[in-house]
């Protein structure tokens, strides 16, 4: 038989052998290159829809001319914030902006080890809430890296926000959720080093 395969060429072992590490490249690229998409489509959908409903909000509301959604507990009332939430931080917007950018890196930096489902939509969340923020911030009166940010949606008269702030909070729920069943940014289970990329995670 030995000599059979001698004089045709055919490899002893060749319907057996294990992929190679090209192959195996490829196939761990594949679930990522999902993951990225899953992350840059949330982080697009965020960016769009603060943006969008940013633009109706200076279009269509007053400040002075608050309009009632849910009795007097959700309201839309249009404000130009130079802080940050509950408007912390109103004379520090420079300071604000380069948290901003450095949130940004962050995310970007993180998102080199992602494995995990769950984790792309955080972090796509978070990344297009910063960027509409930062937006804001940049490109508003009175002037880059000094500009306020538009906040039309009052939440009980506690504080004013925009939907930007709702995916950030957004993110860092999911976040605070994977981290206690401990499910890392790679998709691996704390302490048992199992692979979640498969899971719902």
């Amino acid at each position: 038989m030995r000599a059979m395969q001698d004089e045709t060429g055919a490899p002893l072992t060749a319907a057996h052998e294990p992929a190679s590490h090209d192959e195996e490249a490829v196939q761990g690229r594949r679930p990522r290159g999902r993951l990225f998409a899953i992350l840059a489509g949330a982080a697009l959908a965020a960016y769009a829809a603060d943006q969008l409903t940013k633009l109706w909000a200076l279009h269509a509301l007053r400040p002075e001319d608050p309009v009632d959604v849910v009795g007097s507990a959700i309201r839309l009332e249009l404000i130009r914030n130079p802080g940050a939430a509950f408007s912390i931080g109103t004379g520090a917007t420079w300071v604000l902006t380069l948290i901003a950018c450095a949130v940004l890196v962050f995310i970007l930096m993180t998102a080199r080890r992602l494995g995990s489902r769950g984790w792309a939509w955080a972090l796509g969340f978070l990344l297009g809430g910063s960027l509409g923020n930062l937006t804001d911030r940049v490109f508003r009166e009175p002037g880059p890296g000094r500009g306020h940010v538009v906040d039309f949606i009052d939440y009980f008269g506690w504080f004013i926000g925009n939907v930007a702030d709702v995916a950030i909070v957004g993110a860092a729920v999911l976040i605070a959720v994977l981290a206690f069943v401990g499910i890392g940014v790679d998709g691996q289970r704390a302490h048992t080093g199992r692979h979640e990329a498969g899971s719902d995670a």
